[in-house]
């Protein structure tokens, strides 16, 4: 059938929906038997109450940062074979690994970086296989995205809440054996600090930045990209993508702001983008300093590696359309003048 470009549902997309139903169906019963034989030890478990929490806006450098402390064998983090199937990872866990090594592209499908079944994943990925209440809501229905950003990013819910608990939890119990420490990464969590520090008091925050007009239009691309793999509704023109990706910057990075005072001093480091790419391993190293993370001697040999691996890799070139483009220079103007500020208040230090 047709596509339909007017916000429905595109039903030439019924067969990525049962795609992503499907195998969810399939594991029904060995998510049954996961739960059944890990429900004391989730209920029991003890999480780490000072996670290491990755936050700043999409295409800010997270997923580079997240890989590098992830090659710390001292930390646990969700990677790509829990949030795959979180329902059931734990049970198959000797099982799915090399299933994905043997089925994933080699790099990912949306930018090319490079990824395996054990590399680091943002917990959003595996919080969309337990609950609706994600952010990724909108990128399967593009034509709604604002809606569902200020309802499951700007807003969540105590379901939410139990969710990520227990995601977090199967997280620990996946990658935690014999660790020391907790590292989340979750774009979407730069404006859910109240609801982290709920959970996790003495949660120690590394913040991106990036320049506004280069986050947005690496992101308005990206969008687009999934959109066309896994959207079910038609994908937006760049001119209304631009619109929409601009004004969830300004909410989420705004959202961070107003939570700053209550991050506890000595909780949360700042790192330019800029720095991270130039030079990755020193700035690793400083927040190691900085937040007195544990376990530097062991790290280091393993971090880089992780570096030198990466010094190959080449970004793909970002471009919109013309008219895109325009708009998008005139919607940050804004930003960069202070609307969103993204620093640390000048009488208030970190």
């Amino acid at each position: 059938m047709k596509s339909l470009r007017n916000g429905r549902v595109r039903w030439n997309r019924l067969p990525v929906a049962i795609n992503l139903v499907l195998p969810g169906v399939l594991l029904e019963p060995l998510a049954w038997l996961q739960q059944l034989l890990l429900a004391h030890r989730c209920r029991s478990l003890r999480l780490p109450d000072n996670p290491v929490v990755i936050v700043g806006h999409w295409r800010s450098g997270t997923t580079f940062l997240h890989q590098l402390l992830a090659a710390d064998p001292g930390v646990a983090t969700a990677r790509n074979s829990l949030t795959v199937a979180p329902q059931v990872a734990v049970l198959l866990k000797p099982v799915l690994i090399p299933l994905l090594q043997r089925l994933m592209t080699r790099t990912r499908p949306i930018d090319a970086v490079p990824w395996s079944a054990q590399d680091p994943q943002e917990d959003e990925i595996g919080l969309v296989r337990l609950t609706p209440d994600t952010n990724m809501a909108g990128v399967a229905f593009p034509w709604h995205y604002l809606h569902h950003f200020r309802r499951c990013v700007l807003s969540s819910t105590p379901d939410f809440e139990c969710k990520l608990v227990h995601f977090t939890r199967l997280t620990w119990l996946h990658d935690g054996t014999d660790k020391h420490t907790l590292l989340i990464k979750n774009p979407a969590h730069t404006a859910r600090v109240a609801l982290l520090l709920r959970l996790f008091p003495r949660a120690r925050f590394v913040f991106l930045k990036r320049e506004p007009i280069d986050t947005i239009r690496s992101l308005v691309q990206v969008k687009q990209s999934l959109g066309n793999l896994v959207g079910l509704q038609a994908p937006l023109d760049d001119l209304t993508q631009v619109e929409e990706t601009a004004e969830a910057y300004r909410c989420l990075l705004n959202a961070f702001d107003a939570a700053r005072p209550l991050i506890p001093p000595g909780q949360l480091l700042e790192v330019p983008y800029d720095a991270l790419v130039t030079d990755p391993f020193t700035t690793v190293q400083r927040i190691y300093s900085e937040l007195n993370l544990p376990g530097w001697d062991q790290a280091r040999d393993p971090i880089a590696r992780r570096v030198a691996a990466a010094s190959d890799y080449r970004a793909r070139p970002v471009t919109l359309a013309p008219l895109a483009e325009e708009r998008l220079q005139l919607l940050t103007l804004s930003l960069d003048g202070g609307d969103v500020t993204g620093q640390t208040p000048p009488d208030r230090r970190h």
